[in-house]
């Protein structure tokens, strides 16, 4: 089960969960979709969810050259 954490001060999204067996981080946008990216160790998910940190940059720079996908959570 997936443990998401509330996202305040971001336009971008709303809520991020990350699930260390896997090495996978998900994300959930405002419109209510969720999407997974992959391959992302511990070092990943730190600094993507790092305070200060703007998640759609990092999606943009980082994630979206992961292995990733719609969450059909």
């Amino acid at each position: 089960m997936i443990e998401w954490i509330s996202v305040s001060g971001s336009i971008r999204i709303v809520a991020e969960a990350y699930d260390p067996d896997t090495e996978t981080i998900y994300v959930r946008f405002p419109n209510g979709v969720e999407w997974w990216y992959a391959a992302c160790p511990p070092h990943v998910w730190e600094e993507f969810s790092s305070p200060g940190q703007s998640r759609g940059q990092y999606i943009a720079r980082v994630l979206n050259f992961k292995p990733n996908g719609r969450h059909a959570g």
